[in-house]
């Protein structure tokens, strides 16, 4: 018996893609401002690190619940909706962490990212208590 778990196979490829892009970000920022390890004391290498970091904190959670919610059966036509702005929360996120031109995306991506995470774990857990 084979499961297909459509929403869960393409977050989790959607998460490993916006992972890759935050780390050649970080690389990039290395690079130019010299830093080899660490963050130098370098602010837009801390902000890219941690924009990287904060991805990473958030990201095998909201993955977890999709896939758990999904198993569930209970992930309907909503799902990958919720998925998809998580994603291009946690890339405004990425971009607004530069605290440059689209310094308005790190607060955008950050309520996205609480309200996308809340929101899983509060369906998961009605899942759970037989109630969704």
């Amino acid at each position: 018996m084979s499961i297909f778990l459509p929403v869960t196979l393409s977050s989790a490829a959607a998460a490993a893609i916006l992972a890759v892009w935050l780390m050649i970000r970080v690389g990039q920022v290395r690079s130019r401002e010299g830093v080899s390890v660490g963050d130098g004391g370098n602010e837009v290498v801390i902000r890219r690190m941690r924009a990287h970091a904060n991805f990473v904190e958030s990201a095998p959670f909201v993955v977890l619940l999709i896939a758990a919610i999904e198993l569930a059966g209970k992930g309907g036509e909503w799902l990958p909706y919720v998925a998809g702005v998580y994603f291009i929360g946690r890339i405004a996120h990425g971009l607004g962490m530069d605290g440059t031109t689209f310094a308005q995306g790190r607060a955008i991506g950050t309520i996205i990212t609480l309200l996308a995470l809340a929101g899983l774990a509060i369906v998961a857990a009605l899942i759970g208590m037989g109630r969704f």
